[in-house]
C-alpha cells in the first residue's frame, strides 16, 4: 500500500501540493489526472523518494519513504514521462537488466525478466541495439521494459503513451492488464484516459495541488472536464 497523508511540498514560494492525502491499496488500478502543473508528477515523485516532502508523510508497505528509500525503489517501479531521464545503458539489453542486477537477481532469472519484458513492449530480440539510436518512442518501450523487469509491487506509469504508436500502446496496455490481475498496484499518470477510463478502479483528479475529485470513474466522470482532462465518450 502506498499511504501519502497532508503532503506539501513547495517549489520556491509555489506550494507545487498543498496538504494532499492519498492512498493506493494493494492490487488497485488508479488513475491520477488533472491538468499540466498540477501536481500530479510531482506527487508520484515522492512515492519512491525521488523528492523529500516539506511536510507530511509517505510510506510504501508501511515504511517511510524518507528513512528507506531503497525498499521504496525496490517495491514501486517508476516510468517517467521523459524516458532519456532513466536510461542509464548503451544498449536496450543492458538497460533492462540494469535494474534488476543493482538488487542481485541471479543471471539466469535478470535474463528471462529481460526477455519478458522486452516482449512485452514489443522489442522481443532488440537487446543488442544502442539505446541511442532508438526513436523517442522505442525510447519509452525501453524504460516502460526497464521497470517492468523490476517485478514490483507497486507499478507508476507518468504519461507512458505519449509517442507511441497504437500497436505498442495495445501491447503496453495488455502488459498493464496482466499486471493488474496478478495484483500488482498501477497508477498511471496521464491528462488523457482513452483505453485507461474502463480499465481503472478508481480516478484521482488533482488541479493547483489539491485532490478535486477522488472515485469510481462513473462517479467522477462529470467532474473531470473542469481539470482539462479528455473523457472518452461513454
Amino acid at each position: 500500500m502506498i499511504r501519502v497523508e497532508d503532503l506539501v511540498h513547495r517549489f520556491g514560494d509555489h506550494d507545487a501540493l498543498d496538504g494532499v492525502s492519498l492512498t493506493v491499496p494493494d492490487g488497485e488500478f488508479l488513475l491520477l489526472v488533472g491538468a499540466n502543473g498540477s501536481g500530479k508528477t510531482t506527487l508520484v515523485r515522492h512515492f519512491n523518494g525521488l523528492l523529500e516532502p516539506d511536510s507530511g508523510t509517505v510510506t510504501v508497505d508501511g515504511e517511510s519513504v524518507v528513512e528507506n528509500p531503497v525498499a521504496a525503489r525496490t517495491s514501486v517501479g517508476m516510468v517517467f514521462q521523459h524516458p532519456r531521464d532513466q536510461l542509464v545503458a548503451s544498449t536496450v539489453g543492458a538497460d533492462v537488466a540494469f535494474g534488476p542486477e543493482n538488487l542481485g537477481v541471479p543471471r539466469e532469472e535478470v535474463d528471462r525478466r529481460v526477455e519478458a519484458s522486452l516482449d512485452a513492449v514489443g522489442l522481443a530480440g532488440r537487446e543488442d541495439e544502442r539505446v541511442e539510436e532508438l526513436s523517442g518512442g522505442e525510447q519509452s518501450r525501453v524504460a516502460i521494459a526497464g521497470a517492468l523487469a523490476m517485478e514490483p509491487s507497486h507499478l507508476v506509469l507518468d504519461e507512458p503513451f505519449a509517442g507511441l504508436d497504437q500497436r505498442a500502446r495495445r501491447s503496453v496496455l495488455a502488459r498493464l492488464d496482466d499486471l493488474h490481475a496478478d495484483g500488482t498496484s498501477i497508477v498511471v499518470v496521464t491528462h488523457d484516459l482513452r483505453d485507461l477510463l474502463d480499465r481503472a478502479d478508481r480516478v484521482v483528479a488533482l488541479s493547483d495541488g489539491h485532490v478535486v475529485a477522488d472515485g469510481a470513474p462513473d462517479a467522477v466522470r462529470d467532474d473531470l472536464a473542469s481539470v482539462a482532462v479528455d473523457v472518452p465518450s461513454s
